[in-house]
């Protein structure tokens, strides 16, 4: 089954977003060993996209590996590093997860928390498509800067 025009012409200009160019800047920060330097974006993206039948496929209750983990990292990072593009000021994102894959992921700027999220399943984590996962992370963009914007002196200490 072949794509129509319009359908590859969204998609090119959803690989072309800002954040889509950040996960897969922050994809190669964490591959020591060059191993995502031929791939394209889409499949170094692709562990990030978990269809329904994908996610029936893994199991309920599981142990999150040092994989996940990373991926988890690395599009809280992302986000960060958007917002700072965005407001010019340092954020910082803190993942702090258990052994069974539950805890919460923060991104602070200067002394303001910008997004709070608690995380459960992480074995399990990832997105219907890719598209729902830039809108997702758009979102949190979104707020982190209103916050930013109401609260510039607690964000600039």
């Amino acid at each position: 089954m072949s794509e129509t025009p319009e359908a590859v012409a969204a998609d090119q200009g959803l690989l072309e977003s800002d954040f889509v160019v950040e996960m897969v800047r922050q994809m190669r920060a964490i591959d020591p060993y060059g191993s995502y330097d031929s791939m394209s974006t889409t499949e170094i993206l692709e562990p990030f996209i978990l269809t329904k039948e994908k996610k029936r496929e893994i199991p309920i209750i599981g142990d999150p590996d040092e994989i996940v983990v990373a991926r988890v990292k690395v599009f809280f990072n992302a986000i960060a590093a958007l917002i700072e593009s965005e407001c010019g000021l340092m954020a910082v994102p803190l993942v702090n997860l258990t052994h069974e894959g539950f805890g919460r992921a923060l991104i602070t700027v200067g002394k303001l928390v910008v997004m709070d999220r608690t995380l459960r399943d992480v074995h399990r984590f990832g997105f219907p498509s890719l598209s729902k996962m830039k809108d997702e992370a758009d979102k949190i963009l979104s707020v982190a800067l209103e916050l930013i914007g109401n609260h510039p002196k607690v964000a600039g200490l």
